[in-house]
């Protein structure tokens, strides 16, 4: 058995440190070790999406990322999101508003590439969209409803940035 390996982490704002074997992913040190549940366990073979967190505000699958890479990185998980006062963040609100969930396990992992697929400009059309999202996937069948609030999020994004400017 290998000795634990200190690693410090900024997950949501909040700095933590762990002791983790070389071998936990960063999934399962989310997930056991802090309580954050909200990052789901899926295939645990990179292949389904509901893992998906941004480190260091690039989209990442956690259940293929070791923990000990992690170490000094900045992480974003579903539960980091939300405004500081519980105000979702606006993808949030339109996957509510759009009923873009049914069971609701994938759908942590979708908002969080949603999130990364508007913020890196993916989001010009449905198909684009579509492609960006590939990776997530959902059983229940509800990618209408996800891809509508894609765009009505990246639509919003849009209008906040032309009234700011």
């Amino acid at each position: 058995m290998t000795d634990p390996t200190r690693i410090d982490l900024t997950i949501n704002g909040i700095s933590h440190t762990l002791h983790v074997e070389p071998r936990v992913t960063l999934l399962d040190a989310l997930r056991e070790n802090l309580g954050l549940t909200g990052t789901k366990k899926g295939c645990d073979h990179g292949q389904c999406g509901a893992c998906t967190i941004h480190v260091d505000g690039e989209r990442m699958l956690a259940c293929l990322m070791l923990a000990v890479q992690a170490d000094g990185r900045a992480i974003t998980t579903i539960e980091g999101l939300a405004a500081a006062d519980g105000t979702p963040h606006p993808v949030q609100q339109a996957f509510l508003e759009e009923d873009a969930f049914q069971c609701g396990y994938c759908t942590p992992g979708q908002i969080m590439s949603a999130v990364s697929c508007i913020a890196e400009g993916h989001a010009g059309s449905d198909d684009e969209i579509r492609e960006y999202m590939s990776g997530n996937l959902c059983r229940c069948g509800a990618y209408p409803h996800i891809v509508a609030a894609v765009r009505k999020a990246a639509e919003a994004e849009t209008d906040r940035a032309q009234e700011a400017a």
